[in-house]
């Protein structure tokens, strides 16, 4: 039985030994169909071998702050939201032709090995990327309905299921369509809370409280938390993206910048901006060969017009609206205590 005490670490590394058991299988079943497919079912491994875990955590506490006890079952019911993250984070390095991810290469430039032989290498092996994504989110559904948990639990968080994919869907393609236009503020909130703060706090948390059996108005408390939260999570994604260390972050530094992606980090700049700053942007995104001295001209005039400070404001304004939204509720002391720790843990971080 785990202790009452929230220990983040104790917990990450049951989850990661529950995704470590349950990929490696699945990886192993696909490789033993042909050899050719073993860089395929290298990639599904490596998609879950590292990661914060937040979207298991924010599950299970949907489950205690209900009342139920801790259990293994309930575990494994959550670290499916890890493989839908899996997932999603394979198809937007994708979508996004992201080169690094946890500093490695992402999965459609890993596998230009495998495929060298093929008359378009590179379109081959951004396909067989995508299908790793999708098998995935299959898997995510797998481990799920085999968590061990009872029918009846699972059949009233099933129909959740379908919104996380709708929403996440809509987020994805919210910021195709809005890449390399005008940057909007209220535009580039809607991206990123479609796009991950529903998937990474809210609808865990729902999909957690629909195992326990959660009523109407804890429920509704789940979301007034989850939506600021996850937005607050994301704005500090594109914080470290322009000003944090690759190092720790394993990933490309100012891919938004180069892909001219809706962040609002962007959108902030741009509405701060004059005449003659907005030129400035115009001509230093407008470059297709955006080089480190380009990337470093954009961050001086964010940096200039304080656009990182406007940003480190909405994400404290957003951390204090998610922690208010349990002040009514009564939780539990454990989950209470948990679900601050991990509204700061989301929102102030290096990586």
């Amino acid at each position: 039985m785990a202790s009452e005490l929230w220990q983040p670490v104790a917990f990450k590394a049951r989850v990661d030994e529950v995704l470590r058991r349950f990929v490696a299988e699945e990886a192993d079943r696909l490789a033993a169909i042909d050899p050719a497919l073993g860089p395929v079912a290298d990639e599904v491994d490596a998609a879950v071998a590292a990661g914060k875990r937040l979207r298991a955590a924010f599950c299970y506490w949907g489950w205690r702050a209900v009342g139920q006890p801790d259990s293994d079952a309930l575990v494994r019911a959550a670290a499916s939201m890890e493989l839908v993250h899996a997932a999603a984070v394979v198809h937007d390095d994708l979508i996004d032709d992201s080169p690094l991810r946890h500093g490695r290469p992402t999965a459609h430039l890993a596998l230009r090995g495998s495929v060298e032989h093929h008359p378009q290498p590179a379109g081959a092996a951004r396909s067989l990327a995508m299908l790793v994504g999708d098998l995935l989110m299959s898997l995510a559904g797998q481990l799920f309905v085999t968590s061990g948990l009872p029918a009846a639990y699972l059949g009233r968080a099933r129909p959740l299921w379908a919104a996380l994919a709708r929403d996440l869907v809509a987020g994805e393609c919210l910021e195709i369509l809005h890449t390399g236009a005008a940057p909007d503020t209220a535009a580039s909130l809607k991206v990123i809370r479609y796009k991950t703060a529903k998937y990474t706090v809210e609808q865990p948390l729902l999909i957690g409280g629909a195992l326990a059996g959660a009523g109407e108005r804890l429920r509704e408390g789940y979301s007034a938390y989850g939506v600021p939260l996850g937005e607050a999570f994301q704005l500090r994604d594109d914080l470290l993206g322009m000003f944090g260390d690759p190092e720790l972050t394993g990933k490309a530094g100012a891919d938004d910048v180069r892909g001219r992606r809706p962040t609002v980090l962007l959108a902030e700049t741009w509405r701060l901006a004059g005449d003659d700053e907005r030129e400035r942007l115009r001509d230093l995104l407008g470059r297709d060969d955006q080089d480190e001295d380009g990337l470093e001209a954009v961050c001086d005039v964010m940096r200039r017009l304080k656009a990182p400070d406007r940003i480190e404001n909405m994400i404290t304004a957003r951390v204090e609206e998610a922690l208010r939204a349990f002040d009514d509720l009564n939780l539990p002391g454990p989950a209470a205590t948990a679900l601050t720790a991990l509204a700061h843990s989301a929102a102030v971080r290096r990586s």
